[in-house]
């Protein structure tokens, strides 16, 4: 059969459509990673223009979830060594930490373990500007933490107002500080702390026959939501067990490999990481209770799938599980495309399904019911999810 010049040219633009597609599918999940981590940071950036204004911030504060949003820009400076994402972080800190080192509202005797959270980004803003006002808020936060309370075997209390409590939360928020202190000033006792609390929190939090973690226990047993016997609280809440996940990994990355127990914390993260799959729903997703997808009011929440994938992702690039787990990352960031990601109409990316806050006991008293847990607002954009996300998708690109 003999061709025309305008069939040839069908069938060239034909055959570079499929050749296109091919590229596209190729290039899979890495790519697409990729243009998302930045896209993501830029939407953020666009929605929330100066970094208190994270999370929904409605004043200049030193927030937890603040820091959490500006470690993940720290990230995609590191990642893009694009500027703009170091100075958003920096303006931050720059107007809420001055001369002499003190945080704007700040209070060291409420002894609130969230507190140290944010601090976490000042050894990268002291190595890169040399301002001595961060060294100085690092050693304010620090002295904090060397008088904070503590359980009977060594674990930060959450919050003063939260007495002979440990919150996997807390893990997260203090234990990563403490470990990069330890590198920062050369003292491996550091080291020595923070496993020490890591191992002793999972004791008295991980559950034998799940493998997963309760919320938090109660060293006195006096909470109305602590079990009589075990002092646990009664759930698997979904973003504590992000939060201790997180931290394992986290923690790792400053103790050296060769480090007395340190073996012990990758243990802890192997059996983890062993265990979640199997909460895991068929589009990739976890759910705001654990252990109960599908149940009712039960939903896909997006922190803890961010920092589930978040988890997997790195704790596989640093060789901590076997690489074999990044692929339960790769089908959470499918799922979450899928049911937690929308495209607005100016291009940016939304996050939905966000749990906005929950916690236990206070006013009004939170009893860690599942009940409780599931009737806990829900948001949009909320940096304890978002930050996750775009490190997430980071670890997924390398």
């Amino acid at each position: 059969m003999k061709l025309t010049r305008k069939r040839i040219a069908q069938i060239n633009t034909r055959n570079m459509y499929i050749l296109f597609l091919c590229c596209l599918l190729t290039t899979g999940l890495y790519g697409q990673s990729t243009r998302f981590y930045q896209q993501f940071a830029d939407s953020e950036i666009k929605r929330f223009p100066e970094a208190w204004q994270l999370d929904h911030g409605k004043r200049l504060y030193f927030g937890y979830a603040q820091g959490l949003g500006c470690l993940a820009m720290l990230k995609v400076w590191e990642k893009t060594n694009d500027q703009r994402y170091f100075d958003y972080v920096e303006a931050w800190a720059d107007t809420i930490i001055n001369e002499d080192g003190d945080i704007h509202l700040y209070k060291v005797e409420a002894y609130n373990i969230d507190y140290i959270n944010p601090g976490k980004i000042l050894f990268t803003l002291y190595e890169k500007t040399g301002k001595e006002k961060y060294r100085l808020a690092i050693e304010k936060l620090m002295g904090q933490l060397k008088h904070h309370p503590r359980t009977l075997e060594g674990v930060y209390w959450h919050k003063l107002i939260y007495p002979h409590q440990i919150w996997l939360d807390g893990i997260y928020m203090g234990d990563p500080f403490v470990a990069a202190y330890g590198k920062f000033v050369g003292d491996s006792t550091y080291f020595d702390d923070v496993i020490n609390q890591i191992l002793v929190t999972a004791k008295h939090t991980r559950d034998q026959k799940t493998g997963l973690y309760y919320h938090a226990w109660d060293e006195s047993g006096k909470q109305q939501w602590a079990n009589k016997k075990t002092g646990q609280s009664p759930n698997f809440w979904g973003r504590s067990v992000g939060w201790w996940f997180m931290a394992l990994v986290d923690v790792l990355d400053v103790i050296p490999a060769d480090y007395p127990n340190r073996d012990k914390v990758v243990a802890l993260l192997a059996d983890l990481a062993d265990a979640l799959p199997r909460y895991q729903d068929d589009e990739g997703l976890w759910w705001q209770i654990l252990d109960k997808p599908g149940a009712a009011g039960n939903y896909q929440e997006a922190s803890v799938n961010a920092m589930f994938m978040y988890a997997y992702a790195k704790a596989a690039n640093k060789g901590y599980i076997a690489r074999k787990y990044k692929n339960v990352a790769e089908k959470t960031w499918s799922g979450i495309q899928k049911k937690l990601l929308k495209t607005e109409d100016d291009g940016s990316l939304t996050l939905i399904q966000c749990n906005a806050v929950a916690g236990l006991g206070g006013h009004p008293y939170r009893d860690g019911s599942y009940d409780y847990y599931i009737n806990e607002r829900v948001r949009e954009n909320d940096s304890k999810a978002t930050g996750p996300l775009i490190m997430g998708l980071i670890e997924l690109d390398k």
